[in-house]
């Protein structure tokens, strides 16, 4: 009996179980494919690696890894997509997955890779390091999305990206990004045929910024000549605009005091045309902030100018939000001018969490579902009056307020917060005799030079923004300057910070004045713009 067992057929259930053995290995098999996306986190972009796999089973469609609502919806888009292009849902479970599956994604911008990936489940995709970025429509149309710019750029200033298919009518200001080459796609259908051709070197596109600029040392500079509102219409006021233009040489901070009507607010909105120039890589950092905010930017060489009402809670000036923290006024000035108009009727609180950015060039934002760091390297400008009323130092108009007040108004600005400002002016009067004395265009030519010192001189911060150990090597002083500072630190008792805030200054002026070296009338000069 063994040995006819041995001899003979195996056993009915061993029988079965080899028969089957085949059909499971089968089953076990899938198709993975992978395409390359990315998410916001903070401001930072993250890599996503979207993968598929399609089983056999019970036909299925589901999206893993932490994908937020909008992505989640991206499914009935892609089917619609591809049903009206003539493509043939697949009758299988179909997974995608989102890595890593522990990172909180968002976007429409993961359509087209979903898609992609359900439209060519049978082609492998060896395509490595290729992005894939656009929203789709019902009819297969890839649309733009006001992430990619954002997304893109993060991912260039982390060497992470080379090449990307995007939707062709965001390559209006994806362009402006170079360094990478763009595959630009309209329809679905043109995506999947560059796909499955491989044909990517032919409808591969790159570009690289454009716009008036200098170049020192092969790095272009560029920059606008567009005045809107001129110094000349500005009459009076020498020492003002004397010191407005050393504020915007060397990017200083800067306070002005005076009577209700005597130019303060105009000079502030001047200033912004004759700031120094940018590179590339600022004016992209300018924009990428305004796509942050929902604003898409015109890409030109221009500073950003923004004058919050003193009435503006803290949320909207440094940035907030309970479930997502969105960007504030500070940020949005980066590279700018942050403008305070009515300083002291700012809360105390605002201008005491003013201090941190001021000092740190960022904005630190934590809430419970997140922790977001902003760039926010700004000149920060204020315009004050001397007393509630405004009248304090008129000689024609009598003041109407009283110490208590005068010392309470005086007081909502602490010393901590001052120090962090280099330029003190208190405006003159008006009077029927000003004239007009200089025009922004002069102004600004003499910006554009002391900028080519700095830079010359090998800084790669502008003088207000110089760190510690750079003010001692880049602001050099003459025996005679240094005697001067010395004496004016033991008269008026500076501060450590108030003595770099001095020097700073000085090397402005002396770059205006074109001396290699501070000297004597360089420093007295800054001196004279300290605060009393």
């Amino acid at each position: 009996m063994n040995a006819q067992t041995h001899s003979g057929t195996l056993p009915p259930e061993t029988k079965t179980t080899a028969q089957h053995l085949p059909k499971q290995k089968e089953n076990k098999q899938a198709i993975v494919n992978r395409l390359t996306c990315a998410t916001l986190d903070g401001v930072n972009a993250r890599v996503i690696e979207v993968e598929a796999t399609f089983t056999k089973g019970l036909p299925g469609f589901s999206v893993v890894g932490l994908a937020s609502s909008d992505i989640q919806e991206s499914k009935e888009r892609t089917k619609s997509a591809l049903l009206t292009n003539e493509f043939v849902f697949p009758p299988l479970k179909i997974t995608i997955n989102l890595s890593p599956s522990d990172l909180k994604k968002s976007g429409t911008h993961f359509d087209l890779s979903l898609a992609l990936l359900i439209a060519l489940h049978k082609t492998t995709i060896e395509e490595e390091g290729l992005f894939v970025f656009g929203e789709l429509g019902l009819d297969g149309k890839v649309k733009a999305s006001s992430m990619l710019f954002p997304l893109i750029l993060s991912l260039k200033e982390q060497g992470c990206i080379k090449r990307a298919i995007v939707p062709k009518e965001s390559i209006v200001y994806l362009s402006h990004i170079s360094g990478v080459e763009f595959i630009c796609v309209e329809t679905l259908s043109e995506a999947i045929e560059i796909l499955k051709s491989k044909a990517f070197e032919a409808n591969t596109q790159s570009f690289s910024y454009e716009a008036q600029c200098f170049r020192l040392e092969d790095v272009p500079y560029y920059f606008e000549r567009k005045y809107e509102s001129d110094f000349l219409e500005l009459k009076g006021q020498t020492v003002a605009k004397r010191a407005s233009l050393i504020a915007a040489a060397g990017m200083h901070n800067f306070l002005m005091e005076g009577n209700p009507g005597c130019g303060k607010s105009m000079i502030a909105k001047r200033l912004k045309d004759i700031l120094p120039p940018l590179y590339e890589e600022e004016i992209l950092s300018i924009a990428k902030h305004q796509f942050l905010d929902g604003v898409t930017p015109d890409f030109c060489a221009l500073r950003p100018l923004r004058a919050p009402h003193h009435t503006a809670t803290s949320a909207s000036i440094f940035g907030g939000g309970s479930s997502a923290a969105k960007i504030g006024e500070v940020a949005l000035a980066h590279k700018g001018i942050l403008f305070f108009d009515e300083l002291p009727h700012f809360s105390k609180t605002i201008l005491e969490a003013l201090r941190e950015p001021l000092q740190d060039k960022k904005v630190h934002i934590a809430r419970v579902n997140a922790k977001i760091e902003y760039e926010a390297d700004i000149m920060f400008v204020a315009a004050q009056n001397p007393c509630p009323c405004g009248n304090l130092l008129s000689k024609v108009k009598a003041c109407r307020c009283s110490e208590v007040e005068i010392k309470r108004y005086q007081n909502k600005l602490s010393d901590p917060f001052l120090d962090r400002i280099d330029l003190f002016v208190v405006m003159q009067e008006v009077s029927v005799n000003d004239k007009a004395d200089v025009s922004s265009t002069q102004m600004h030519e003499a910006v554009l030079l002391a900028f080519k010192a700095q830079k010359r001189r090998g800084q790669t911060r502008l003088n207000g923004k110089l760190r510690e150990e750079e003010i001692e090597h880049f602001c050099a002083l003459e025996e005679e300057a240094k005697r001067v500072l010395e004496s004016a630190v033991s008269k008026f008792a500076l501060s450590h910070r108030s003595i770099a805030s001095i020097k700073k200054t000085a090397r402005t002026i002396a770059d205006l004045n074109a001396h290699t070296t501070i000297q004597r009338s360089d420093i007295l000069e800054a001196l004279s713009y300290r605060r009393r």
